[in-house]
């Protein structure tokens, strides 16, 4: 497993990498946000382990970058700040799990590779995603059906580019909250529904339906 650590405490970041180097992970670790930013960007990490007390840019506005970008790397909150309201917050913003310090290490251990095995299976490696007869193009963003492209809001854009990242497996309304509407917490969930009859309608024709799964979310699925 490759591993991004962002942790600006040197003890904590030193023995963070010695620990989980002796577990097998290559762990390539900086204290600072902007940098933590550029290289999530510059690399492909299979988990980003982040603290959010950061110099620069916090975690939660490095987080909330990282998604705008379209990077979809599982991301596991490493902090201090162990409130629900923090909690809540870190994974509206786009986390995929939340584990407060002082912890151990063998759990940490354990939820990072549970972020591993669930990470989508399609990534964005590829110069274009496809399912059905839609396809996104990963250097523009631009979702094509055919030689045409799709018109679509950000939101459905954001969202469509979520579902595509993982044909035939269901996303959580809470993740495509977090990808959809980033660090808008006065917004509620239910705000995805309407994104997703939206973008129902411009499918409709496609070949590609959006399907809700009841208690698990949303998946794209070619008819």
């Amino acid at each position: 497993m490759k591993l991004l650590l962002v942790e600006d405490d040197p003890t904590m970041q030193a023995t963070l990498v010695r620990s989980l180097a002796r577990r097998g992970m290559e762990v390539s670790a900086c204290g600072d946000g902007r940098v933590a930013l550029e290289r999530w960007r510059a690399s492909t990490p299979d988990v980003v382990l982040l603290d959010l007390t950061l110099p620069s840019m916090d975690g939660l506005q490095v987080l909330e970058q990282g998604r705008k970008d379209g990077l979809t790397t599982p991301v596991l909150i490493l902090t201090a700040r162990g409130t629900v309201g923090d909690r809540v917050m870190g994974l509206n913003t786009g986390a995929d799990d939340y584990l407060a310090k002082p912890f151990d290490l063998d759990e940490l251990e354990a939820r990072l590779h549970a972020l591993h095995r669930r990470r989508p299976a399609q990534t964005w490696d590829a110069p274009a995603v496809k399912v059905g007869a839609l396809r996104l193009d990963r250097d523009s963003g631009a979702i094509h059906h055919g030689d045409t492209v799709l018109e679509l809001t950000p939101r459905e854009l954001a969202l469509l580019q979520a579902l595509m990242a993982r044909p035939g497996h269901a996303v959580s309304k809470e993740k495509l909250f977090a990808l959809v509407f980033p660090g808008q917490a006065d917004v509620q969930y239910e705000a995805v529904e309407v994104v997703v009859y939206r973008l129902r309608k411009k499918l409709a024709g496609t070949g590609t339906s959006l399907v809700t799964l009841r208690g698990l979310g949303y998946l794209l699925k070619a008819q």
